[in-house]
């Protein structure tokens, strides 16, 4: 018999910790340059990155595990567009190496913790 942990904020999903990390990541990659100079992928990969964190949140709040399910998978494929954007970003020469696999593994966890947050809401019973 399992123990079902009550969680009654958004503030306390792993995937919204590390939803907002990413979101901390990314902006203080992008507040330099050259990021500072590409106004649109700089614009993009930001607003993927809040979209991450922002869509746990709101789904959180529909009360409904179908709705949240719903949210949640905004919320993945917005990590994955950040993962996208990071490779534009290293062809350009605007992310090294270390930074960028950082970065991508950040988006990865948020991810995983998204996907793990969705199987056990579609068990649930």
């Amino acid at each position: 018999m399992g123990v079902e942990v009550k969680i009654n904020k958004f503030e306390d999903l792993d995937c919204w910790k590390a939803a907002r990390e990413l979101v901390k990541m990314v902006y203080c990659h992008t507040g330099t340059k050259p990021w500072c100079h590409d106004w649109g992928l700089r614009d993009q990969i930001q607003r993927a990155a809040i979209s991450a964190m922002a869509n746990i949140a709101e789904g959180f709040a529909t009360w409904s595990d179908l709705e949240f399910i719903r949210f949640l998978d905004y919320s993945i494929r917005s990590a994955i567009e950040v993962q996208s954007h990071l490779y534009a970003a290293a062809d350009l020469e605007y992310i090294n190496k270390n930074d960028f696999d950082i970065i991508y593994s950040k988006a990865n966890d948020c991810i995983h913790l998204c996907r793990g947050l969705v199987k056990y809401l579609k068990n649930k019973t």
